[in-house]
């Protein structure tokens, strides 16, 4: 079967890939480079069954042609919480591209395995997050819920096509994913940041008061949770968290990668309040229930931090070009 990753240079992506071209499956990635790196998947292009073709997920007839004849899209491809950036391009991306990846999918009959997130449960104090649990989301004066608004209309959209066209739909929601080829700004998450200052000696810098916890879920467990989803057939029409349920402070992750970076040493920390993003609203809490994933998709992440941390700490250490011990991987 011949399967379409959008954002397939990215982070998910590019760790998905392998896995599904050691499977069997013909592999087509597409990916604008606008996040992702083609370093990513240098090493699959000389692969039989691997093609990679640049483009942007806004042009529907490029997506068409890549997707054509293909039995699954795994629609990857999005903007992130514009903290720092400009949120109509994170709406403008995520909407019409989850609506270009439905329209290949409705064209070749594909089932839609569609990325969506943990944020879409916005500040619900129902814990754990559950499938069928409430959105509690902000004011839409708040760009920060440009994201969260995004990604639950691509669900909607999603589901309304299985209804109308009968689409295969998958939706998958992720928890906190790390490890390697993640983006080593904050658009890849605090880990990236917190490995990067560590790795240089400066202080670590926590958003808020550093309790806000988060559940992170090391990358090879996540693309194991995308697999299964494009291979079950009971996940056709379902909603899936795909994370750890285990919960830490960003500060707790903040002292854990300085332990594994400089042991012995005293963390280097600076809070920065949340008046330096302008308006803005984060989230004090946020776990999966697995349960549903358990079940169904027979999913389990495996790998605690710390196992998954110090891998991703190597691993960014030798991208960046900073000293980092091995025997501390």
């Amino acid at each position: 079967m011949k399967i379409l990753v959008t954002g397939a240079a990215g982070f998910l992506g590019s760790n998905l890939t392998p896995l599904l071209l050691d499977a069997g499956f013909d592999v087509v990635g597409f990916d604008d480079l606008s996040h992702g790196f083609l370093r990513n998947v240098e090493p699959l292009l000389a692969h039989p069954r691997f093609r990679f073709e640049q483009g942007d997920v806004r042009d529907l007839p490029a997506m068409l042609r890549c997707g054509e004849g293909a039995g699954a899209v795994v629609h990857l491809a999005a903007g992130k919480i514009p903290r720092y950036g400009n949120s109509l391009e994170t709406l403008d991306v995520n909407l019409v591209g989850v609506r270009h990846a439905l329209e290949v999918c409705r064209a070749s009959g594909a089932r839609a395995v569609i990325a969506s997130t943990s944020d879409v449960y916005g500040m619900s104090s129902a814990l754990p997050f559950r499938e069928d649990g409430v959105q509690v989301l902000g004011s839409p004066t708040v760009r920060r819920w440009a994201y969260a608004v995004s990604k639950l209309a691509a669900e909607h959209l999603a589901l309304a096509y299985r209804e109308t066209y009968g689409t295969p739909v998958v939706l998958l929601r992720f928890f906190g994913a790390y490890g390697e080829h993640q983006n080593v700004t904050w658009w890849g998450g605090p880990q990236s940041v917190f490995i990067g200052a560590a790795l240089r000696d400066q202080e670590l810098e926590i958003h808020g008061d550093g309790l806000q916890t988060r559940s992170f879920t090391y990358v090879g467990d996540t693309v194991r949770g995308i697999f299964a989803a494009v291979t079950n057939p009971r996940a056709d029409g379902e909603i899936f968290n795909i994370g750890n349920d285990r919960e830490i402070t960003i500060r707790g992750l903040a002292e854990m990668v300085w332990r594994i970076v400089r042991p012995g040493t005293e963390p280097k920390l600076k809070i920065v309040p949340y008046e330096t993003f302008g308006k803005y609203e984060d989230v004090r809490h946020r776990v999966p229930e697995t349960t549903k994933s358990r079940e169904m998709l027979g999913f389990t992440a495996m790998v605690p931090l710390e196992e998954g941390l110090p891998r991703t700490v190597a691993w960014q250490a030798r991208i960046e070009g900073l000293p980092f011990p091995v025997e501390h991987a």
